[in-house]
């Protein structure tokens, strides 16, 4: 069995949940991918997933396979792209789709030092909350925050975003501090708007999931807004703590509900095609580069590219 296949393909069982759909991403039939794993466990000596009927989930011994998997598959994928990039340089234009709270403030900011690296590469961002069709709108890259839909894209996780809700000490002097999730239903709440619709909050108490429907006087589909109207005052605010960080550090803001905070949500990148073409593949490692750069975006295991765009 080739050792590098079975990495990738134990990879994708993990992030989807899904024989299936890891064998749509790797464009194979079900049975190979299942083959691959039950192999895989055979060699190693231990179940690395249970199955059960709500899906997949790896087992104490496969969640660090798994860490030590995408670690050596990014290290690969590296070595590749500095050989790759080596022989001649990546050009051409490609199309970007991510969050409008990501350009400005993590990767415009580094854009000087990869275009020197990359001058024959021209980026067109699409800085949107909606959700683009990479196919239909003709995107090369989408970067996507949250669980994914089961969309038969090939994905790959970069990072996570943790989340924080907070408000200004003028309002927190005059409406007081939430103690628990349930008081906020006597509280200003800063709706977050997502195609259209409010999106409600999420806390964890001990493990368990607590959802909040958001009714607020003010609904805003930028983050920039959202952020703007909690050191305004408006109300309690909930989203990226990456958002929040400088207005935190400067005391305009404060951090609420601290015990309950939720889960940090996946980033993933996600790829047109699956032949991903040299040009994607730097822009999609040079994002990943700029979210290892803050602690609110990084992932635990350290699995991203370290140099920009390699």
């Amino acid at each position: 069995m080739d050792r590098i296949s079975s990495l990738q393909f134990f990879v994708r069982v993990v992030e989807s949940g899904s024989f299936s759909q890891a064998a749509r991403e790797m464009g194979v039939g079900q049975p190979a991918v299942s083959k691959q794993i039950a192999s895989l466990e055979r060699r190693l000596g231990a179940q690395l997933v249970n199955r059960t009927s709500r899906g997949l989930r790896p087992t104490p011994a496969g969640a660090q396979f798994y860490d030590d998997a995408v670690r050596m598959l990014g290290d690969l994928d590296e070595a590749e792209s500095r050989v790759a990039t080596s022989q001649g340089r990546p050009s051409g234009m490609v199309r970007v789709a991510l969050p409008s709270m990501m350009t400005a403030k993590m990767i415009v900011p580094n854009l000087a030092d990869f275009f020197e690296r990359f001058p024959d590469i021209s980026i067109q961002f699409s800085a949107s909350e909606r959700f683009a069709d990479l196919v239909q709108d003709g995107f090369d890259l989408a970067i996507r925050v949250g669980e994914l839909a089961d969309s038969g894209l090939l994905a790959r996780r970069i990072g996570l975003m943790e989340i924080a809700t907070v408000a200004s000490p003028v309002y927190l002097a005059r409406y007081g501090v939430p103690a628990t999730p349930s008081e906020l239903v006597s509280h200003v709440l800063v709706a977050n708007r997502h195609s259209g619709a409010v999106n409600n909050w999420h806390f964890s108490d001990a493990g368990r999931d607590i959802t909040i429907p958001v009714m607020g006087r003010l609904g805003c589909n930028d983050p920039a807004d959202v952020q703007a109207a909690a050191i305004a005052g408006l109300g309690i605010a909930q989203s990226a703590r990456g958002l929040f960080e400088g207005a935190l550090n400067a005391g305009r803001l404060t951090e609420v509900l601290v015990d309950f905070a939720p889960s940090a949500l996946p980033i993933h990148a996600l790829y047109g095609s699956p032949r991903i073409p040299q040009r994607v593949r730097v822009i999609s490692n040079f994002i990943a580069h700029c979210l290892n750069e803050h602690a609110d975006f990084r992932l635990p295991d350290g699995s991203i590219p370290k140099r920009n765009g390699s």
